[in-house]
């Protein structure tokens, strides 16, 4: 222990020294009034979204979990986990996957309602997966962004009794009440549930 006024001794500055020269991707961080949490799909990054941007729940208590919904976020990866974050936004997904890797963020825990689908009776009932990219832009689309996707759809389906087919892995355009035409034409829905059977 360090007497007030003393100096750090020799082993406190060895230490700092060497959590200096790590990674900034390897420190134990949280962002801003962020508390860690432990993340639903093994693997993900925690990426919380505002609080302001989606709601508390109890679920499949309070609500049962019966969909999951595909989106495009058209926008990059990073520019979407700052819309979530934005508190002034309000709209935020459970997860977001990135188009070159696949890489996995999960903004909103399963048990929560995000904010996703334009309509309160599906936002309650699903699970909200949007993907780095644009509608029009199918390069976006890659073999590892299905592949990660398709896996983490299936862990949810299989977490809730969910069936794995197109009448319960929806695109966001298939929301009764929506304007939005995601994932659009050039997302391969045929071999996206071929995959979420395989996975």
């Amino acid at each position: 222990m360090e007497r007030a006024g003393s100096f750090p001794s020799r082993r406190r500055l060895l230490k700092g020294t060497a959590l200096a020269a790590l990674p900034y991707a390897l420190l134990p961080h949280t962002r801003a009034g962020a508390q860690p949490a432990t993340v639903d799909y093994p693997g993900a990054e925690w990426a919380q979204a505002s609080a302001s941007n989606y709601t508390a729940s109890k679920r499949p208590t309070a609500y049962p979990v019966n969909y999951v919904i595909i989106h495009v976020t058209q926008a990059t990866y990073p520019d979407t986990l700052s819309i979530f974050q934005n508190p002034q936004k309000k709209v935020s997904a459970h997860y977001l996957v990135r188009s070159a890797d696949g890489h996995v963020a999960q903004c909103v825990r399963e048990h929560d309602i995000a904010w996703h689908a334009g309509n309160w009776d599906y936002n309650t009932r699903s699970v909200g997966i949007e993907h780095e990219g644009w509608v029009k832009q199918p390069a976006y689309f890659t073999n590892a962004l299905y592949e990660e996707s398709a896996k983490l759809t299936a862990a949810i389906c299989s977490r809730y009794g969910i069936p794995k087919d197109r009448s319960h892995i929806i695109g966001h355009y298939e929301v009764p009440g929506t304007d939005h035409t995601d994932p659009g034409p050039n997302w391969d829905w045929t071999r996206y549930i071929r995959l979420v059977n395989f996975a």
